[in-house]
């Protein structure tokens, strides 16, 4: 059996349970040419299978991201797509490479970020933590990135700030921890007392 015809999809099985199996042998065998394979289906003519693939491909990013960086393009240009699970499957795989590709992604960080304005809650949180991570990668890419990452802190859902903020956190340091302190100050009062627990946590650590 090839390994596309273990998706989901070819099983007749309508979980994820048959994706994500097939994601850790993956990865834990190592097995690049099954990598490969499955993504080379990412642009199938079958909806299902294409999102079969997409899944396999992130969960094996998971557990191993070296594995999965290879298709970092084709993973920006589902960002278009028209079929929402792919966008948001799409912007969580990119979270995974996101250290691994941070020049690519800060070369596509106009398109990231459009798609984060415009996208749902799985598709901003994927997008927000590869932004992040884009720019622990490099102080140039930091400076470039933070008044996006800061203003949607500012902006975001009050039940969406300790999430967010913890995401952020890893691209934080002397140049930026200023204003990123004062932001979450100033949102800890709509905070519910668990949500408030999470911010003040992270204020802290930065104390």
């Amino acid at each position: 059996m090839s390994v596309i015809e273990r998706i989901a999809f070819y099983r007749g099985i309508r979980d994820e349970v048959p994706n994500q199996e097939l994601a850790r042998e993956l990865a834990e065998s190592k097995d690049g040419e099954g990598v490969k394979e499955i993504a080379e289906h990412l642009w199938d003519k079958n909806a299902n299978v294409r999102s079969d693939c997409l899944k396999v491909l992130y969960e094996t990013g998971y557990i191993d991201p070296d594995l999965i960086a290879p298709y970092s393009a084709d993973f920006l240009k589902l960002l278009v797509s028209k079929q929402n699970r792919l966008v948001w499957g799409a912007m969580i795989a990119l979270s995974c490479v996101a250290p691994l590709k941070a020049e690519e992604l800060f070369e596509s960080r106009d398109l990231i970020c459009k798609t984060i304005d415009q996208g749902s809650v799985i598709t901003q949180d994927g997008g927000i933590k590869s932004l992040a991570l884009v720019a622990a990668a490099d102080k140039r890419y930091q400076k470039e990135l933070t008044p996006y990452l800061m203003n949607f802190l500012r902006k975001c859902r009050p039940s969406d700030v300790p999430r967010h903020a913890e995401f952020v956190q890893v691209c934080v340091d002397d140049l930026n921890k200023e204003e990123y302190v004062a932001i979450l100050q100033q949102r800890l009062p709509d905070a519910s007392p668990s949500q408030a627990t999470r911010i003040k946590k992270i204020l802290k650590k930065l104390a």
